[in-house]
C-alpha cells in the first residue's frame, strides 16, 4: 500500500488536506470521492512519519477478537460482507488490520471470496480464521462461525496468558537470585576479605570457597557473559532451525516434574478446542487435523495429530493413535472414542477442552502458592551462604581478642 498526500475540497466547497493509504493513485482518488472530497493536488508521501505506518507486521490478539466479534454482529445485522468489510476497515485502529482490510476489500468487489481475499494476508488473519471462514462461506453461517472464532480465540488466549504468567515468575525469581548473588559476591564480599587479609586468621572452608568463587567472578567476569551469550544465541538456533532439537526440548518440558503437566494440560486444552471449533463449522475431519497440526504450537501433539490424519486415511479412527501416545490421557481418549460412535466428536472435544482449561487454571493457582515459597527460601538460602561465609571469621576473630 502506498500512503498519498492530498488536498482538495469537500461537496460544501470547504478545503480539505490530509493522507489515504491506497494501492495506486486512481484507488487513492475514487475513496475519496466515496468520501465525498475532490482532490485538486496528490502526491505520494515520503515522509518517515507516513511510512512507519507500515512498520507494523502484527496484530493483537484482542484486535483480532474484537474485529470478529463486530463483524459477526454486522453480518447477523444483514449488512453485506463487502460493507462490513468496508466498515471496519475504516474504524479500526490497529493500521496493519486497517491495511489488510482495504486491500480485501478491492478484491471482493473484484469477485473473490473473502476467504480467498483473507488468505493473501498469513500475517494478519490465522490459518484457522481462514478454514473456518471457508467452511462459513460454504454453509452460509458466517455469523456463527465468527462467533465461535472469537470466542475459541479469546479461551486460547486467557489459557496462554495464565501459563506464560505461571513460568515467568519463577524465572524472575530465579534472576534475581543471581543478580543479587553476583551482586554481593563482586561488591561486597572482596570489602570484607581485604579486612581479613591483614589479619592471622584460619579462614573457614565455606569461607574460602565463596572467596574464590569471588575472586573468580571478579577476574574472569568476561567469561561468563561469552559463555551467556553463546548459550542464548546457540540455543535460538538450534531451536529454530533443528527439528530434533526442537522436537527434544518440547518433550523434555512436557516431561518435566509440576511444569510438565500444566504444559501438557494446556496443549491438550488447545488441540481439542481447536478441532472442535472446526469441527463445528463444517470443516471435514482430515482437513480439521492438517489445521490443527499447523497451529497446535507443539512439535509433540503436532506429530500426534499428524499420525491421527494418516491413520483416518486408512480407515481407523481418531482415538486410535491417541491411545498410543503417552500425551494423552484416558479420559481424552476415552471421550474421543465416545464421540466417534455416538456421532457427537465436535461436543465430546469441546467437553474435554472445557474440563482441561478448568484443570490450567486451578495448576496455576496452585504452582504460584508453592514456587513463591520455594524460590524465597533459595533466595534465602544463597544470601544467607553468602552472609555465613562473610560472618564466620569475624565470629572467629572475637573469640580470639
Amino acid at each position: 500500500m502506498t500512503v498519498f498526500r492530498y488536498s482538495g475540497r469537500t461537496k460544501t466547497g470547504a478545503h480539505k488536506k490530509g493522507i489515504i493509504e491506497a494501492p495506486n493513485r486512481k484507488v487513492a482518488i475514487d475513496k475519496l470521492r466515496q468520501q465525498g472530497i475532490n482532490a485538486r493536488d496528490m502526491q505520494e508521501s515520503n515522509s518517515i512519519l507516513h511510512k512507519n505506518i507500515a512498520l507494523s507486521t502484527k496484530v493483537k490478539h484482542q484486535d483480532f477478537v474484537i474485529y470478529c466479534r463486530q463483524y459477526a454482529t454486522l453480518i447477523r445485522a444483514g449488512v453485506s460482507v463487502v460493507e462490513a468489510t468496508h466498515i471496519l476497515g475504516e474504524q479500526t485502529r490497529n493500521k496493519t488490520l486497517k491495511r489488510a482490510l482495504m486491500q480485501v476489500e478491492e478484491d471482493l468487489r473484484s469477485g473473490t471470496s473473502f476467504s480467498n481475499a483473507a488468505a493473501k494476508h498469513p500475517k494478519v488473519f490465522p490459518v484457522l480464521f481462514i478454514n473456518m471462514m471457508r467452511a462459513g462461506e460454504a454453509t452460509g453461517n458466517i455469523d456463527d462461525t465468527l462467533e465461535r472464532l472469537a470466542g475459541t480465540l479469546e479461551k486460547q488466549y486467557n489459557i496462554k496468558k495464565k501459563v506464560q504468567s505461571a513460568m515467568t515468575y519463577p524465572a524472575v525469581l530465579m534472576v534475581l537470585t543471581m543478580a543479587v548473588g553476583m551482586f554481593l559476591m563482586v561488591f561486597i564480599v572482596p570489602t570484607f576479605m581485604a579486612t581479613f587479609k591483614d589479619m592471622d586468621l584460619q579462614l573457614p572452608l565455606i569461607t574460602l570457597i565463596v572467596v574464590g568463587i569471588s575472586d573468580w567472578l571478579i577476574h574472569y567476569w568476561y567469561i561468563v557473559i561469552l559463555f551467556l551469550v553463546i548459550l542464548v544465541v546457540g540455543f535460538n538456533y538450534f531451536y529454530k532451525n533443528n527439528k530434533d532439537f526442537h522436537y527434544l526440548l518440547n518433550v523434555m518440558l512436557l516431561r518435566m516434574p509440576v511444569f510438565g503437566q500444566l504444559l501438557q494440560k494446556n496443549v491438550i486444552a488447545r488441540m481439542t478446542r481447536t478441532l472442535a471449533s472446526l469441527f463445528s463449522s463444517s470443516v471435514p475431519i482430515l482437513q480439521a487435523l492438517t489445521i490443527v497440526e499447523k497451529v497446535a504450537g507443539n512439535p509433540v501433539i503436532g506429530k500426534v495429530v499428524h499420525e491421527a490424519h494418516d491413520n483416518l486415511e486408512k480407515g481407523g479412527t481418531l482415538s486410535e493413535p491417541l491411545e498410543k501416545s503417552w500425551l494423552f490421557p484416558p479420559l481424552v481418549t476415552q471421550m474421543t472414542s465416545i464421540g466417534e460412535r455416538t456421532g457427537s466428536l465436535d461436543y465430546m472435544l469441546e467437553k474435554i477442552a472445557d474440563f482441561y482449561e478448568d484443570e490450567v487454571d486451578r495448576a496455576v493457582d496452585t504452582l504460584k502458592s508453592l514456587v513463591e515459597p520455594v524460590m524465597i527460601l533459595v533466595l534465602a538460602l544463597v544470601v544467607g551462604v553468602i552472609v555465613a561465609a562473610i560472618f564466620m571469621p569475624m565470629f572467629q576473630l572475637y573469640e580470639n581478642m
